[in-house]
């Protein structure tokens, strides 16, 4: 008999997804309540864009560096290709460039949802990821770099995530070198020989740049460091700028956010698929997975930057948030009474039958407090 012709179970659901069960799923709204109250508080907008878009519009631009990841399907209304988002940040750049073109710049969004994504490598099993992020579009200048940054942290904060690094790249400065430097037939051969870390490769292809990108290799680490070995190197002048400008966002976040730690790896090129300048990735002691990345591209016509952090992994890094204490209550309670309860962090169970045993029905519905007598009572 044909594997296909069996009875498919109803457990089975394809590879990449997964469900979240009691306890999970409302620790992860929680975890992007905290996240989103904090970017609302410094001024941060909530969007929300749509799961589904025309492919043309959704992989416009910059989006087509995501064609790959992106499932797509027929809309059974216009029989044009329709594609799902596996990144929300390009429809930002999409709401701000159109729908919020007359708003005041800078222009502060917020974001939250599911994205659905090809595995990566590496990543084969993220197929359904959610996000949690901002975008700062209009101004192109170290401060902006850091107001992202800093509050990028102050969220993790929020969370008790303990640990928290941010690790800066700037592609265009090596990429700059090896243009100025290196054949364009012979540039994907080093560029993946950085990626490596493959020092002994990069001599042999780096030809009159090998010693300059031996140090640049060497100078991954804390930030302090790296930039004094970087410094010290002659850069051409299409490229000094961008060093400049690494120097000088380091320091802005220096300013706003002194005691985090902050490294910088000079040759990182992967999965920047459409940044323009400094790049973002979040790590934490308590985790080997990473929390979230971003940086500067090109929103429509206009700079921005940006930070795209992962629910599902910062919870992973998180401590476990206490559970909500449930509280078995009769069928008819004052409302004064249970609005108490719940003013009091309980959430109330209700009796569905009058004449119901309330200790058993409490302790069956895995309840923690039962009403008697005008008060919650701990089981």
């Amino acid at each position: 008999m044909s594997l296909y012709s069996e009875t498919p179970s109803a457990a089975l659901l394809p590879s990449g997804f997964s469900d979240l069960l009691p306890g999970e799923a409302e620790a992860e709204a929680r975890g992007i309540a905290c996240v989103m109250e904090a970017f609302s508080r410094h001024g941060y907008e909530r969007v929300r864009p749509p799961m589904l878009e025309f492919e043309t519009s959704l992989l416009n631009g910059s989006g087509g560096a995501l064609s790959t990841q992106t499932f797509r399907l027929m809309d059974p209304s216009s029989h044009r290709m329709m594609a799902l988002r596996p990144d929300m940040t390009t429809q930002i750049a999409r709401i701000a460039s159109v729908r919020l073109q007359d708003a005041p710049r800078p222009l502060r969004l917020s974001y939250s949802g599911s994205c659905i994504v090809i595995g990566t490598p590496g990543r084969e099993a993220d197929r359904q990821v959610s996000q949690a992020g901002i975008e700062l579009i209009g101004p192109d200048s170290a401060q902006a770099d850091a107001e992202v940054v800093a509050l990028g942290a102050r969220a993790l904060e929020e969370l008790g995530i303990k640990g928290v690094s941010f690790d800066l790249s700037m592609p265009a400065l090596a990429l700059g070198l090896i243009e100025t430097a290196i054949p364009e037939a012979d540039r994907e051969d080093l560029i993946q020989a950085l990626n490596r870390k493959d020092a002994a490769s990069v001599a042999e292809l780096g030809g009159s740049i090998a010693d300059t990108l031996a140090v640049m290799l060497q100078a991954a680490g804390p930030a302090s460091r790296a930039l004094d070995l970087l410094a010290s190197l002659d850069f051409p002048a299409s490229v000094r700028p961008h060093f400049e400008r690494l120097v000088a966002s380091v320091a802005a976040i220096r300013e706003r956010a002194p005691s985090l730690r902050l490294t910088v790896d000079p040759v990182d090129f992967r999965g920047w698929q459409y940044h323009t300048g400094l790049c973002i990735t979040v790590f934490s002691t308590t985790s080997r997975e990473e929390l979230g990345r971003g940086g500067r591209y090109i929103a429509g016509q206009e700079p921005a930057c940006g930070l795209t952090l992962r629910p599902q992994a910062l919870l992973r890094a998180a401590p476990v948030p206490p559970s909500r204490p449930r509280c078995y209550v009769p069928v008819r309670l004052e409302d004064e009474a249970m609005a108490a309860l719940h003013a009091q962090g309980f959430a109330t169970v209700s009796a569905l039958e009058v004449d119901a045993e309330p200790d058993a029905e409490a302790r069956h519905l895995r309840c923690t407090h039962v009403w008697r007598n005008g008060a919650a009572h701990a089981l």
